[in-house]
């Protein structure tokens, strides 16, 4: 057993302290919790055991031994993907809706343990808003993990007294976004992996198992078939380390190029255009950043978020420079007096449908709902595309894959069969 010493606040506001023999921090909290107390300071007390050190407190220590700069890496928090934070919201949410006031339920969240999102973080926010912050004010302190989006939309579930409900619908949004990325990812990532397979393939025939056949191939005087000479040339190529170490450098150049040219404002803006534009997967693209733009500016501003500082967010999100570019525009003409849908047509960027759903959005008095039913359209469509765009690619790769194969055999075939008649007729000549 250790003994803990604690400051806590009764429901009343009223401070008491005291000792605690448990075996260790956690014990200590829940028993404050079971007092009905909220948890001030808990430190383990001066003459007392030492608690067993936690996985956190290890790590912690451990990078004691580092440099600095690498020991700010080591303690900075992972910044959560979109299922892991709307799991979080989802649980604190619910917490809520049972009835538990906001700082025992961010008690709970710390033994909860969301995936993605440490304790601390819990225990931090618990921290907090027991010392007199609001939610929001407490999660803007934690930038890494709470974004610019995330903290509006809670302050602004506080100030209009809604806040389970924002968090519901917070949890919904990022699972929403979790989906569809998931759903792009794989229709990108699947033909990917079969291309790079298919690629590694042909170099192990050509390496090692091509190498066996060319020795039957020399000496013979008559004059080889074109695809043979062509695939024996290509494995002469990759198998002289001269050529190989040609190549490795030739790659890393090109890649510091490209990564410098990607890194520029040109080359950011060039990119960007092109994967709105570029054939197939620019479709694709396009309908999931339109209809991240419109979900992500739909929930804001049905939150109570005001439309300028929802615009801004949004701006913030989307990953396209394009598009960042057009919403700044547009941000700038509403702070004017301009509708919402008269600068996004005038951007020239965002598509005709949108921009009248919004404009009659506007006309009716709701902007949220429009862009709802705008996102709902592309998420639909988005998803037809993938299934399309699969359908498309499994027999093109397939075909393309029986067409390199093909062609290492006949390679091969056709000196096998050259070889043949060349020895049928030395021996017929006899």
């Amino acid at each position: 057993m250790a003994q803990f010493s604690y400051k806590a606040r009764k429901r009343s506001g009223e401070t008491v302290s005291g000792i605690l023999d448990v075996n260790d921090r956690g014990a200590a909290l829940a028993q404050i919790d079971r007092m009905g107390l909220f948890p001030v300071a808990v430190e383990a007390a001066k003459g007392g055991a030492a608690a067993t050190p936690g996985k956190a407190e290890i790590s912690i220590s451990f990078t004691k031994f580092l440099p600095p700069a690498l020991r700010e890496v080591a303690l900075r928090p992972r910044q959560p993907n979109m299922q892991e934070l709307a799991t979080f919201t989802q649980q604190l949410a619910n917490l809520i809706k049972a009835g538990m006031p906001l700082t025992a339920a961010l008690n709970s969240m710390t033994y909860l343990g969301s995936k993605g999102i440490p304790a601390e973080v819990a225990k931090q926010l618990r921290q907090d808003v027991t010392e007199g912050r609001s939610l929001s004010d407490a999660m803007a302190k934690q930038p890494v993990i709470f974004t610019d989006m995330y903290v509006n939309m809670v302050r602004a579930g506080e100030q209009s007294g809604s806040l389970q409900e924002v968090l519901r619908r917070l949890a919904e949004h990022y699972e929403r976004f979790a989906e569809v990325r998931s759903k792009v990812q794989s229709a990108l990532i699947y033909p990917m992996i079969v291309v790079l397979v298919g690629f590694a393939m042909v170099v192990v025939f050509i390496v090692f198992i091509l190498p066996t056949f060319l020795s039957l191939f020399q000496g013979i005087k008559a004059e080889l078939p074109a695809s043979t000479r062509l695939l024996i040339g290509i494995s002469n190529f990759i198998r002289n380390p001269a050529y190989l170490l040609t190549m490795a450098l030739v790659a890393v150049a090109g890649s510091i190029v490209f990564l410098r040219f990607r890194a520029s404002d040109v080359g950011r803006r060039m990119l960007d255009r092109w994967k709105l534009k570029a054939p197939l997967f620019g479709k694709v693209m396009r309908l999931y950043l339109f209809g991240q733009f419109a979900r992500t500016l739909g929930t804001l501003m049905q939150n109570g978020v005001s439309v300028l500082t929802a615009l801004k967010i949004t701006e913030q999100v989307l990953p396209n420079t394009i598009l960042k570019e057009a919403i700044a525009k547009t941000r700038e003409a509403v702070t004017d007096g301009k509708t919402l849908a008269q600068p996004l047509a005038r951007s020239q960027v965002f598509p005709q449908l949108m921009i009248d759903l919004i404009r009659i959005g506007e006309e009716t008095g709701d902007v949220p709902g429009a862009l709802r039913s705008v996102a709902e359209s592309y998420e639909s469509d988005l998803n037809t595309t993938l299934r399309v765009l699969m359908n498309l690619i499994e027999p093109v790769m397939i075909i393309g894959i029986a067409i390199v194969v093909v062609f290492l055999l006949l390679s091969v075939l056709q000196a096998m069969f050259m070889i043949t008649s060349s020895i049928g007729e030395s021996f017929g000549g006899r």
